[in-house]
């Protein structure tokens, strides 16, 4: 997956999370990160833990908007890429949480350690407690869509949509096939209302570049 560049939307305030030029940069935290061409990579296929971090408030209503490409990675069965959301602090090197934030996963595990995870493809959202202890709340199998994801889709970039009501801990994860349809994920009420000042994203065993926008 390419580059990644975020649109949030704050208080129905539209701005740019991070770009080349301009707006916020992120801080590699952990793996091969760099810009080129419009997109932002992360180069390093091998890397567990990789994250960047950038620093955004967060608070009431929220949209995130950016598309992903796959560069490399997926051959050995297992992938994974993933966003933080409403992180409360940053932590600039390897870890598997990040602070007091919810965590978005899309992932792909032909044989997962855990009973909780489907095998195939599969969304899962967890509880960051801090930057070593995580809790999976939900996961949801997307095996469904597999025969749409050939080897020509995964060259091109796969959009996503995210919004997230801090208020009311209701996320919802637009359908890359069909922006029409989305998945309700929630967080722990007891969590409410969420905010937060940074976003990390994350890859695990996979090259991927990100940029903003559908």
């Amino acid at each position: 997956m390419k580059r990644l560049v975020l649109i949030l939307a704050v208080m129905s305030i539209a701005v740019s999370l991070f770009a080349q030029t301009g707006g916020l940069i992120p801080v590699p935290a952990s793996g091969n990160w760099g810009f080129a061409g419009g997109r932002y990579y992360q180069n390093d296929a091998n890397a567990r833990l990789a994250k960047a971090n950038l620093r955004v408030p967060q608070s009431d209503f929220m949209v995130y908007d950016f598309n992903v490409r796959l560069e490399s990675g997926i051959e050995d069965g297992h992938g994974g890429i993933g966003i933080h959301l409403f992180v409360d602090e940053a932590f600039n090197a390897a870890s598997w949480g990040a602070g007091r934030s919810y965590l978005l996963w899309l992932n792909y595990d032909e044989a997962p350690v855990s009973s909780d995870i489907d095998s195939g493809l599969s969304a899962q959202i967890y509880k960051s407690i801090n930057n070593s202890t995580m809790e999976l709340m939900e996961s949801i199998p997307l095996n469904h869509v597999l025969p749409l994801i050939t080897d020509r889709m995964l060259a091109n970039p796969v959009s996503f949509r995210i919004e997230a009501d801090g208020n009311t801990g209701e996320i919802r994860v637009y359908d890359p096939m069909d922006l029409s349809i989305y998945y309700p994920l929630y967080v722990d009420y007891s969590d409410l209302p969420l905010s937060g000042d940074w976003v990390a994203i994350r890859t695990n065993g996979l090259s991927v570049s990100f940029q903003e926008g559908l």
